[in-house]
């Protein structure tokens, strides 16, 4: 009887333990090469610099039509954009907030035309009024990642 007591114990033990995500696109590990506040840092001076690194944050929020990106918040308080490598996989499309996600790809300055804002505004479904008052292009840190880890 201790015997299966003590099977019973080690399997709920291996099944429970560690942290568990699901992921998408290419395999990656769960480590994290760079804060956020470095890349961006770092990039600033150097564009090379923002090459198949790992970063990780928090999902603040997704694309409703079809996964295809997410905004993401990161340490310092900024929210970095995350597109996916060649349009090849998407996340989920919704209850994804508030999860912890790990992502490794490419990082660079971009700037999102008024055009694309629009896009992914209506994409989030932002109202017609919202979206209207993206007048502004946004010159920022991008995220193109290669795969992407959320906890469970």
């Amino acid at each position: 009887m201790k015997f299966n007591y003590a099977i019973i114990s080690l399997l709920l033990l291996i099944s429970c333990g560690g942290n568990s995500y699901d992921a998408f696109g290419e395999k990656i590990s769960s480590d994290i090469s760079h804060s956020y506040l470095s890349v961006l840092s770092e990039i600033q001076l150097n564009s090379e610099s923002g090459k198949g690194i790992s970063l990780n944050g928090e999902i603040v929020e997704t694309c409703s039509k079809k996964g295809c990106w997410m905004k993401v918040k990161m340490d310092g308080g900024d929210t970095l954009l995350v597109r996916f490598k060649d349009y090849s996989y998407f996340v989920p499309k919704t209850s994804q907030e508030n999860k912890e996600v790990i992502f490794k790809g490419n990082a660079f300055m971009d700037t999102l035309t008024v055009d694309v804002l629009r896009h992914y505004a209506e994409d989030a479904g932002k109202s017609q009024d919202e979206i209207n008052k993206i007048k502004e292009p946004i010159f920022s840190l991008n995220f193109i990642a290669d795969g992407v880890l959320i906890k469970k």
